[in-house]
């Protein structure tokens, strides 16, 4: 049965193909490259049907017309895994600091808090110097540095967030330094980051990098909390940043 199948199919397709190429059915399980191979060879007899007989030579022409009619095109894609971006520790320095009304920074005793105090003669050991660690953030900025703040000989940093409706400014105490070294924006440790905006020479503004439009800031009267406000309100945004002169002994604070 099988034979006569083939033989019927030779004699129907016979008038349709060149001279010496035949067809033949074969019952086996079908592949993709089979049926490319299948495809291939019926685009070419319906091209020989059309054209006009040709000899039955095979030149390096025909090759490269088939090999390029069945090319499939392969592309590799690698995954890439980004890093997430950072603020990277990169150097500290030592300031004293005064606010615009020539105030220092005094850290009151037994609490967590920083005032801006109108110092007299004698009792400059009282106010507190500040190592500021610069930062290299994810996108450089020719508009503010970086910075964390941190008392001298402590492991008390400011930083700045919401305990109630509005920002506030706080003493913390961070053991593990390192976990300092780089803060991940929009992370829990983006609190301790603040951006440095010089305005003349010495002084600049320390906004809070979670909370842009809110500023380290003293109150018009004297001995208060050093804490933080907007713009538009009526304290004292400006700091002088001076290298630390030496502590003068004697005195209280």
């Amino acid at each position: 049965m099988e034979s006569e199948m083939t033989c019927n199919v030779r004699e129907m397709w016979s008038s349709k193909m060149p001279e010496g190429l035949g067809l033949e059915i074969a019952h086996h399980p079908i592949t993709m490259k089979s049926v490319v191979n299948l495809v291939i060879a019926m685009e070419r007899l319906k091209g020989n049907v059309l054209d006009s007989p040709r000899g039955t030579e095979f030149t390096d022409e025909n090759l490269l017309n088939i090999l390029l009619e069945s090319a499939v095109e392969e592309r590799t894609v690698f995954e890439r895994t980004a890093k997430p971006a950072q603020y990277t520790y990169n150097f500290q320095s030592l300031y004293s600091v005064m606010d615009s009304e020539q105030r220092h920074l005094v850290r009151v005793p037994n609490s967590m808090e920083l005032h801006a105090v109108m110092l007299q003669g004698g009792t400059g050991n009282c106010q507190v110097q500040l190592n500021m660690a610069t930062y290299l953030p994810p996108t450089p900025s020719a508009e503010a540095v970086t910075v964390t703040l941190c008392i001298k000989d402590t492991n008390l940093y400011l930083s700045c967030h919401k305990e109630g409706d509005d920002p506030s400014l706080h003493l913390e105490a961070v053991d593990d330094k390192d976990s300092l070294l780089r803060i991940t924006p929009g992370s829990d440790m983006a609190r301790f980051l603040f951006y440095k905006h010089v305005t003349g020479l010495n002084n600049s503004t320390l906004v809070s990098v979670p909370f842009s439009n809110w500023y380290i800031s003293t109150a018009e009267e004297n001995n208060k909390p050093v804490d933080m406000c907007q713009e538009s309100a009526r304290r004292h945004r400006i700091f002088k940043f001076l290298p630390p002169k030496p502590e003068v002994e004697g005195g209280e604070c």
